[in-house]
C-alpha cells in the first residue's frame, strides 16, 4: 500500500469536531498529526510574532505549509494508517478564503504531497461552535471555511465524505468502517 494510500485527512471548518475525532482515534491506537493552525497560533501569540492569521496571512500560509510538510515527511516513517489533522491542501482553501492568491510553489506541494482520494470533511456544526484564544472566526466565517475547503479538495479531484453530526464515537466507528480497518 503507498503512503497515499494510508494517509487519512480529516478536514472541515474551525469548531466542527475534526480534532476531537483524531484525538479519539490515536487513544484507540491510530496514528496521528497535529493540526498546524492552531500549534502556530499558540506559539506565535507566545512570542508576539508577525505570523497570525490576523497579522500576516501570507506568513501563517507559509509555516503552515512547512508544519503540513514534516508532518507528511513523519507520517511517511510510520506504519499502517496515519490521520492527518488538515493537509497540504487545506493551504489552497485557507489562501482562496483570505483572498491571497496561491503561490505556484505551494499549489505544487498540494499536488506532489497527495494523502487518499477519499478525504473526511466535518461539516459545520453550530451546536459544538466555540471561539477561543486561538479560534477567532464566527461561525459565518466557519461556514465559508468549510466552503472554501471543499472547494480546494474537489479541485483537486479527491472525493469527500462527510463526518455525520454524531457522537464521537459514532465518527471513530463511521471513519474506521470507511477505510476497512
Amino acid at each position: 500500500m503507498s503512503d497515499c494510500e494510508r494517509f487519512h485527512v480529516v478536514t472541515g471548518g474551525p469548531g466542527s469536531g475534526k480534532t476531537s475525532l483524531i484525538d479519539e482515534l490515536a487513544r484507540a491506537g491510530y496514528a496521528r498529526t497535529v493540526e498546524a493552525g492552531r500549534a502556530i497560533i499558540q506559539d506565535q501569540l507566545a512570542i508576539d510574532g508577525p505570523a497570525l492569521p490576523w497579522r500576516d496571512p501570507s506568513a501563517f500560509a507559509e509555516l503552515m505549509l512547512s508544519w503540513e510538510l514534516r508532518s507528511y515527511r513523519m507520517a511517511e516513517l510510520l506504519s499502517g494508517p496515519v490521520f492527518f489533522d488538515r493537509g497540504v491542501t487545506d493551504l489552497l482553501g485557507y489562501l482562496t478564503l483570505v483572498g491571497r492568491p496561491v503561490p505556484a510553489h505551494i499549489a505544487r506541494a498540494a499536488e506532489r504531497f497527495r494523502y487518499h482520494r477519499r478525504v473526511f470533511v466535518a461539516p459545520p456544526w453550530p451546536q459544538i461552535y466555540v471561539q477561543d484564544t486561538e479560534r477567532k472566526q464566527t461561525p459565518e466565517e466557519a461556514v465559508r471555511t468549510y466552503e472554501a475547503l471543499v472547494a480546494a479538495y474537489t479541485r483537486r479531484g479527491y472525493e469527500l465524505v462527510r463526518l455525520p453530526l454524531v457522537t464521537v464515537e459514532e465518527r471513530v466507528r463511521f471513519v474506521l468502517e470507511d477505510i476497512g480497518a
